[in-house]
């Protein structure tokens, strides 16, 4: 497949960057840095995401969008609901309609927009999940989440075949290749996930039409 990768030197996107190489696909790597990529793949693209820039010369041609954006401080934070704008903008303008991005497993309950009254609680998180790590993660995240939930307001409006992939707390470790999915809620008791299994997952649904226009949860 063609595959465009948005924030490819990020901690999931390095990921999917490496593993989409490693599979045979010709990848276009949209970076702000390319002196941090990893790899080397077949075509890269230079663009602050956070600015909203005109992607389409990124994802012309492309079967699928794959996108790793995500703030890395508060001060980042609108990033992924900015150019989760700008690659929409240039999805229609090229009639690529294939996209799966990350998210996190606390955005079903933020408010935001689209959804100014989401549940309070995640149907599949149990009583500590709840009460206890879910309001300290949205504390300390705040704003993380809110533009992270403003991204998927962006997805669900913009009638592409979109995924969206929400893991909670990621981890920097190995490939485990084991993992737990639930589709609408987060996985039951699943507090962890590698960043390199969270790629492998979304590179793994693209050809799964059952998973457009659904948040999946994903943990061990």
């Amino acid at each position: 497949m063609r595959l465009t990768i948005l924030a490819a030197t990020g901690g999931v996107g390095g990921h999917l960057l490496r593993q989409a190489v490693a599979a045979g696909h010709e990848v276009t790597a949209v970076v702000r840095d390319p002196a941090r990529l990893a790899i080397a793949p077949a075509h890269v693209v230079t663009a602050d995401l956070a600015s909203g820039v005109d992607l389409r010369a990124a994802v012309d041609g492309a079967d699928a969008v794959l996108s790793g954006l995500g703030a890395r401080s508060g001060a980042e934070a609108g990033v992924a609901s900015r150019g989760t704008r700008a690659v929409v903008a240039a999805m229609h303008a090229t009639g690529v309609r294939r996209i799966v991005v990350v998210s996190a497993a606390s955005v079903g309950t933020v408010a935001s927009p689209g959804r100014p009254q989401p549940p309070r609680h995640n149907p599949g998180d149990g009583f500590l999940m709840r009460h206890v790590a879910a309001p300290l993660a949205k504390a300390a995240f705040r704003r993380h989440y809110a533009d992270l939930a403003l991204m998927e307001d962006v997805l669900r409006d913009s009638g592409l075949d979109w995924t969206v992939s929400r893991p909670p707390r990621l981890l920097e470790v190995r490939l485990r290749r084991h993992y737990r999915t639930a589709v609408g809620r987060n996985v039951r008791g699943g507090a962890f996930i590698a960043r390199a299994d969270v790629a492998r997952h979304m590179l793994d649904v693209l050809d799964r039409p059952e998973t457009i226009g659904q948040n999946i949860g994903i943990a061990y």
